[in-house]
């Protein structure tokens, strides 16, 4: 569960209407709560399902200063393994029961991706709105420590005072848009290793 940010013109309630849209189908349901800068979308099997295992996941959308941070919430299993087992024991029992649990199988393969199903939609949410893990025109500011100036990033010295600004550039994570100083080595929010 680690938060994604997406640094852009982009609002929690577009998002949430786009899982919406995607998920709001067959054996799913969808709800949305929350206000305008933060909303929980709710993912889970509908209990008159036709076919697969009960499974849910929340996806947390906040607005943050230069877009929004993202969060999807480790899914619920116990259902998805319970229908799997049933599956499992009814093939020993009788391979040919296999047939009838197709619609079963099928869903809880569906189910069992549906945590990158909601990325895919995030991510094709955020292409469409011109956002991703590049840094903000504010974030590509530098300031100066000495005397508050902001300064074009890369810049190795203040262009108001002089001082210099070499230890101080920023970069993103490509992974999940957090923020790193140029020392580190790995992500601080996700644990991706950081281009050099």
């Amino acid at each position: 569960m680690t938060p994604r940010i997406y640094y852009g013109n982009l609002q929690p309630a577009q998002i949430a209407q786009d899982l919406e849209a995607a998920f709001q189908r067959g054996n799913y349901i969808v709800q949305r709560f929350g206000n305008p800068d933060q909303m929980a979308v709710q993912i889970a099997t509908r209990r008159d399902r036709q076919a697969g295992g009960q499974t849910a996941l929340t996806v947390t959308i906040e607005k943050v200063k230069d877009g929004v941070s993202i969060l999807v919430g480790n899914q619920n299993w116990l259902g998805l393994a319970a229908s799997l087992g049933m599956t499992a024991l009814s093939a020993l029992r009788n391979p040919l029961r296999l047939l009838g649990r197709l619609d079963d199988i099928a869903q809880d393969l569906e189910s069992a991706q549906l945590e990158d199903s909601v990325w895919q939609v995030i991510n094709a949410t955020a292409r469409q709105s011109g956002a991703g893990h590049a840094l903000s025109d504010r974030l590509r500011q530098m300031i100066c420590p000495f005397c508050r100036s902001g300064n074009a990033v890369g810049s190795g010295r203040c262009a108001a005072c002089g001082a210099p600004l070499g230890e101080e550039q920023p970069r993103p994570c490509p992974k999940c848009g957090f923020v790193s100083k140029p020392h580190e080595l790995r992500c601080q929010n996700c644990g991706n290793r950081l281009p050099v």
